[in-house]
């Protein structure tokens, strides 16, 4: 299981330009969720290789607000498999473009589940991994 974890980190940066600011001149936290959920997904498809849906997310916390001239980093990991759901942590931290300051600015927990072809809830199938899994599936 934790070499399947391993392989499925995902990482995207992204440059904090003008048109993602709020009114406060900082990243506007409705693109910042959005680019949470992109990476949380791609997670849960990296993991899975079935159609993925976000069901809910949890805790999403801001912990430090990000300025313009800022790279940030956003980091999918999955936490928890089970036959029903899957649970991915999503980091993002913020570095200045022109130092080597690099601090988290936000942490939330997304919770997927997987579609059928009706896009329909149904179990994850893991059968295609067990192997690379070994049976460690919780």
């Amino acid at each position: 299981m934790e070499e399947r974890i391993r392989k499925t980190v995902t990482r995207q940066c992204k440059a904090i330009f003008p048109n993602t600011l709020n009114a406060n001149n900082t990243l506007f936290g409705g693109e910042a969720m959005k680019w949470m959920d992109e990476v949380a997904y791609i997670t849960a498809t990296r993991f899975t290789r079935q159609k993925m849906f976000t069901l809910k997310t949890e805790d999403i916390k801001f912990l430090k607000s990000i300025s313009p001239n800022s790279i940030v980093e956003v980091i999918g990991k999955v936490e928890k498999a089970d036959p029903i759901k899957l649970r991915v942590i999503i980091e993002m931290y913020a570095e200045d473009m022109y130092s080597d300051s690099r601090e988290k600015v936000m942490e939330s927990v997304f919770i997927f589940v997987a579609l059928n072809d009706k896009n329909k809830p149904m179990r994850i199938d893991y059968s295609r991994f067990e192997k690379d899994l070994e049976l460690e599936v919780i």
